[in-house]
Parts: structure tokens; C-alpha cells; sequence
């Protein structure tokens, strides 16, 4: 079996798959406080009714957090005895990344994009919902041509709950109307309708310069509160990046 860990900012996701079916995932913290054993403990727990003790024989991470990197191939070797496949420079992935430093591409990014072009094909664009939001788009040719970064959802609320001394916390809930009569909902109604509005003009804008007709996929732990309002998202794929670590993988395969 292979286990695929896709560390981001904010949350590690993390899957198991036989052959090219998911058996399980989940989602986690990203913790760089952890220990190689710590995580070990962890995965293990999570495996207990769905993976067998010693059934995973490869390993494949992504991972935007260079302190958990090292941890995590310390766990992969000492707690299942696998050297992990770590995407990265030198990874064959089957596209052309036009990047002008390509090393400057996220990991998540290129991990999507692989497996974006393989269930959807090209041209694409992908909207990521994570920590920060990003925006890929890639040719008809395979080409990952670059994209978009803006700040997450989550970000946004904390820097409004920091530097607004008197606004509450408050929940990813969709208010009835733009036009509200109380604070939680007016913040609300910002972050929903307004973060809607920003990725449907940046996508509109992407596809403006990308030829073809790229389909439209989104992904990430926030996609579906914003996909329900847009209309641009065509296709949710929450599983995305695990199957791209598959993919890859499996191109890659020792």
C-alpha cells in the first residue's frame, strides 16, 4: 500500500491507497513540534480499523513546510522502514513547468496539477483552497504555466479578529442576504460573498489569457462553501493533491 502525506501550512492531509483506490484519508494539524515517533503514534492510530500494521511499502509526500519535512522522512524510515519519495527537483511529473524558477512552485501546486490533467485533461485551472488560495493554470500541452497566490479565508478572518478590536471570531456560514442587520452576519456575507466574487474575477481573468477552454476545478478544505456560490467552479475534487502524489508515484516508482 502507499501512504501519500500532503503537509501544507495549516493541514496535512494524508491518504492511503491499494493500487489506485483510496482505502482512507484524513486530516490533520501541521504541527512542526512533533517528533518522527510522535507522528508514527499518530498514523498509526489513524490506521487502526482501515490499514493493516505493516501493509504500507511505499511512501509519497508533498510538503510547503521545510521543518516537518525532515521529521516526517525520519518517520518513514524508521516507523514502516521505507525511504519516501519527497516531491521535488529532479521529480519526473509529466508536465513543463514554465516557471521561471521552477523551484519556486510549491509542491501542492505541481502535485495538483498532475492529477488535475490526468482526471480532467487540459487546458485546467485549479483553485486550491488552503492556507493561502492559489490559482494554476496549465496549457492544452501539459504546460504548467503559472498563476495566482491571495491570502486564505482563514487569514483573512484573523487579520480582521486581530486588528479590529471589537469584531468577533466567527463561522464559514453563508448569510440569507448581502445586506445584514447584525455584525456576525455582515462579516460573514464579507468572507462568503466576497471572497466568491474574488475568485470568480481572478479565474475569468485567468481564462482570459489561457487558450482554449479550461475547465475550472477546485480543491482544498474550504472549497465547498465558496463552489456552492461560484460560477466558475465547474468540478470539486477535495481528493485532489492524494491523487496526484499517486500519480506521481507511481511515474516515479523505485
Amino acid at each position: 500500500m502507499l501512504l501519500a502525506i500532503d503537509v501544507g501550512n495549516t493541514t496535512t492531509v494524508i491518504g492511503v491507497f491499494d493500487g489506485d483506490r483510496l482505502v482512507g484519508d484524513w486530516s490533520v494539524s501541521t504541527d512542526v513540534s512533533k517528533t518522527a515517533d510522535e507522528y508514527g503514534v499518530l498514523l498509526r492510530s489513524l490506521f487502526a480499523e482501515t490499514v493493516p500494521r505493516d501493509a504500507v511499502d511505499g511512501i509519497c509526500m508533498s510538503c510547503v513546510v521545510p521543518p516537518v519535512l525532515g521529521v516526517l522522512e525520519e518517520m518513514s524510515r524508521r516507523i514502516f522502514s521505507v525511504h519516501p519519495l519527497t516531491i521535488g527537483p529532479g521529480i519526473k511529473t509529466g508536465l513543463s513547468i514554465l516557471y521561471d524558477n521552477p523551484r519556486e512552485v510549491g509542491a501542492d501546486r505541481i502535485v495538483n496539477a498532475v492529477a488535475g490533467v490526468e482526471e480532467y485533461g487540459a487546458p485546467l485551472v485549479i483553485v486550491d483552497f488552503g492556507t493561502a488560495t492559489t490559482f494554476c493554470a496549465i496549457s492544452a500541452n501539459a504546460e504548467y504555466l503559472g498563476g495566482v497566490i491571495v491570502p486564505g479565508m482563514n487569514i483573512s478572518l484573523q487579520a480582521l479578529f486581530q486588528r479590529a478590536a471589537k469584531l468577533p471570531r466567527v463561522e464559514f456560514i453563508k448569510p440569507p442576504t448581502v445586506i445584514t442587520r447584525d455584525t456576525v452576519s455582515a462579516i460573514q456575507a464579507g468572507l462568503i460573498y466576497g471572497y466568491t466574487d474574488l475568485v470568480d474575477g481572478i479565474v475569468r481573468r485567468v481564462k482570459a489569457e489561457l487558450p482554449g477552454d479550461p475547465k475550472v476545478i477546485g480543491t482544498g478544505g474550504l472549497v465547498e462553501i465558496i463552489a456552492a456560490e461560484s460560477k466558475t467552479i465547474e468540478h470539486v475534487d477535495k481528493l485532489l493533491t492524494l491523487k496526484g502524489l499517486r500519480l506521481i508515484y507511481a511515474k516515479n516508482r523505485p
